[in-house]
């Protein structure tokens, strides 16, 4: 039996299918996305999403959907769903759905009368193509399948709009099509493993609506263009594979790629081999270098969370020589000790107090696996004395060390910490002032870093900074403790301390090393048990604060308020499991192998096999944000492998 379950009986309620959604990605950029029953409810989705490098390496929706009509006796039976302005589905095609299985990739069972027909879908493993398998399973009678091929050719966050300007014309590929609706873009191949009819219909199809966008207060209505659609008959037992891709494939070889692509899927039996797959997909390569998405389907990189992810993604797929290639691709964008808070973007931005300090952090996990203190610090220490160095001479005006040794960061409407939503270019949240969770990691990349050099016999930078632990230390407990709270502050500035109620400050637990004594960990754990832990992370904010918000909802605006103010973080999960479990040690097990247990129902609920972005902070904690986000992904896999070693 599979992992992942679905109530067949549900399959046909659009209730039930619309809101779970299907995500694949090539692990070079492109990315394929839709619900169970395959009716696109983001302009985000499609089945090739591409980045496009004539338009900056921005991806690009192609395919946008494939509608398939089963035909036997000269009846119809269209399969797929679109729906339309004013909440119109048509055609109905999910009524014909009968089962969907998740093992090593996702297959669609329909049933027809006396057809059964599935359907399995890939992208090919850093390619721009898309592979679709279907199989004639049962037939009564000579069957013919259809299949209208629905395209964009528009960036994904914008809309396609029925215009004078696309290209109506298509060349001819073997087995197929290929056809470029506007200038700059790539041919699009379409293609069969069988030798296929295609029939020209240009036309568009209009007002198609996504109610994802209209929900989330966005542009909601598109219109598709239809070149025509290709038709073949199939006998039972009869496989064809469809391929949509920017090169001309050699539809002889076709089914031979599905089962080697397929073959490199692992099945997904296990929670732990479920996050391992989504895990994958979330890096990147090219060429010689490697990065994360920070999620799917918007995102990008984001520095920070690819040096909070690391560690958890590459415990997931046992790849420490990876860790190396993303760090080592990096560092090529590093500069006066810091780094860019996006590399892939065209202007470099330098707006983050704590992602050196994660760099460092990160290095530390690494040396937990590899545990060679001389080659590591010949690899890193150059660079990790470069960080604290610039934090201690102020290298940027806004991030600086104050003369107790603490790190103060201010700049005029700009967060530089990880809550860094904004409105109309001013932060929401803009912690100014010595941010808890920042001198934490200070504090404990300072630790490192001198433990690290003692091993690898670096004396002259053991001299120049071991009065630094010390210092800090004593300054930390006096700036952020208080008896009277027995929690941390959140933020100082000019003496005044934040007692709102926020994550951060387990950070300052989950640290190897921490100034805090082990009855003030355990208060602090106290606190956020009590009023931050849900079954799927960390609450940004206490319910009983007057800012707090339950539900991130409304439009843009409105969402962005709240998902720094009560929304729910997957990842912070493992910050909390392994200050528990360092405090409890086994005595702890119990209680967070139950919360561990609780997030396998996410499995199914939102993007199946994956974790969203953010939830809300009231139950039943509905999933937020972008469908699959990287550092919730390697925070509950690094989680779960804590509870493994204190379990054995």
């Amino acid at each position: 039996m599979h992992y992942l379950q679905f109530d067949k009986e549900q399959l046909v309620n659009l209730e039930y299918s619309l809101f779970k959604e299907i995500l694949r990605s090539n692990r070079a950029g492109s990315y394929l996305s839709t619900t169970l029953n395959g009716c696109n409810t983001r302009k985000y989705h499609g089945l090739l999403v591409c980045p496009i490098a004539n338009f900056g390496g921005e991806k690009h929706v192609l395919l946008s959907s494939l509608d398939e009509t089963v035909i036997q006796n000269e009846a119809e039976f269209n399969l797929g769903i679109h729906r339309y302005k004013g909440g119109t589905y048509e055609p109905k095609g999910h009524k014909y759905i009968r089962n969907v299985e998740f093992d090593a990739i996702p297959k669609i069972t329909y049933r027809v009368g006396g057809v059964v027909l599935t359907k399995e879908r890939l992208l090919v493993e850093k390619e721009e193509q898309v592979l679709i398998k279907y199989t004639l399973e049962e037939a009564t009678s000579p069957t013919t399948l259809r299949l209208k091929p629905f395209l964009a050719f528009r960036n994904i966050h914008q809309l396609s709009k029925a215009n004078m300007y696309v290209n109506r014309k298509f060349g001819k590929a073997k087995n197929g099509i290929k056809t470029c609706l506007y200038k700059g873009y790539p041919d699009l191949y379409m293609q069969s493993s069988k030798a296929v009819d295609f029939v020209a219909v240009p036309d568009w199809y209009y007002d198609i609506e996504y109610l994802k966008e209209l929900n989330r207060g966005y542009d909601y209505l598109e219109d598709l263009f239809v070149p025509g659609y290709f038709e073949f008959p199939m006998k039972k037992g009869e496989s064809i594979v469809f391929a949509a891709g920017l090169k001309e494939a050699n539809p002889v070889s076709l089914k031979q790629r599905f089962t080697r692509e397929q073959k490199k899927r692992g099945d997904k039996e296990t929670f732990n081999s479920v996050l391992e797959q989504a895990a994958h997909q979330f890096v990147m390569h090219r060429g010689y270098t490697a990065d994360i998405v920070a999620g799917f389907p918007w995102y990008n990189s984001i520095t920070r969370q690819t040096f909070v992810a690391l560690p958890g993604l590459c415990l997931a797929f046992n790849d420490s020589k990876l860790c190396e290639k993303i760090l080592d691709s990096y560092l090529k964008y590093f500069n006066d000790g810091f780094f860019p808070d996006r590399v892939n973007d065209q202007n470099l931005e330098y707006h983050s107090a704590d992602t050196s300090l994660w760099f460092i952090w990160v290095i530390q996990q690494y040396f937990k696996k590899k545990n060679n203190p001389k080659a590591l610090w010949k690899l890193y220490g150059t660079a990790i004395k470069r960080i604290l160095n610039a934090y201690k001479n102020n290298n940027l005006e806004y991030i600086k060390m104050l003369p107790n040794g603490l790190i103060y960061a201010e700049k005029k409407d700009t967060a530089l910490t990880w809550m860094n939503s904004s409105v109309n270019g001013k932060a929401i949240l803009p912690r100014s002032g010595m941010a808890v969770e920042v001198n934490a990691l200070w504090f404990n990349a300072i630790c490192f870093a001198l433990d690290l050099a003692d091993m690898a016999g670096d004396q002259g930078f053991i001299d120049e900074w071991k009065h630094m632990c010390k210092t800090v230390a004593q300054s930390f407990l006096k700036t952020f403790w208080s008896e009277g709270h027995a929690y941390l502050a959140d933020v100082v500035k000019d003496e005044n301390q934040d007692w709102a109620v926020r994550p951060n400050m387990l950070i300052a637990v989950a640290m190897d090393y921490t100034p805090l004594s082990k009855e003030q960990q355990k208060q602090v754990l106290s606190v956020a048990k009590r009023k931050l832990l849900t079954n799927r992370g960390l609450r940004t904010l206490s319910p009983d604060h007057l800012r707090y918000f339950g539900i991130i909802n409304g439009g843009p605006e409105e969402r962005e308020i709240a998902v720094h103010q009560g929304a729910v973080w997957p990842w912070l999960l493992q910050f909390f499991v392994e200050a528990y479990l360092k405090i409890h040690k086994r005595g702890g097990l119990p209680f967070v192998k139950q919360i561990m247990e609780s997030f396998e129902t996410e499995m199914t609920e939102n993007c199946i096999g994956n974790i969203s972005e953010m939830y809300d902070g009231d139950p039943p904690h509905s999933g937020r944000g972008a469908i699959s986000q990287a550092w919730n992904v390697a925070g509950v896999s690094y989680a779960l492998n804590m509870v493994q070693h204190y379990s054995d």
